[in-house]
């Protein structure tokens, strides 16, 4: 989800829920969770929505704690665009 919104601010829910693999329902709560848990940040432009990851946040595992979302998007980041360039 969220390596999702990092590529793609403007995503569709319909998009991520495709991508992840689970419905677009799954995928609202998920994002709707993160919004709350102050990870991403979502703004209404026109009839859509935007998102925003905050890469400074968090990881929320208390075993993670002391890392920052950002450093988990900068490593799975390069592996997820391999992995849709294969599926194309």
């Amino acid at each position: 989800m969220l390596l999702c919104i990092a590529a793609d601010s403007g995503v569709r829910m319909r998009e991520i829920a495709d991508r992840v693999g689970i419905t677009e329902r799954a995928a609202q709560r998920i994002v709707a969770d993160l919004v709350n848990a102050g990870v991403v940040e979502r703004t209404r432009v026109g009839r859509r929505n935007t998102y925003a990851v905050d890469r400074h946040a968090r990881l929320r595992h208390p075993s993670q704690a002391d890392h920052e979302i950002g450093e988990l998007i900068d490593v799975l980041g390069p592996l997820a665009d391999a992995s849709v360039t294969r599926e194309v």
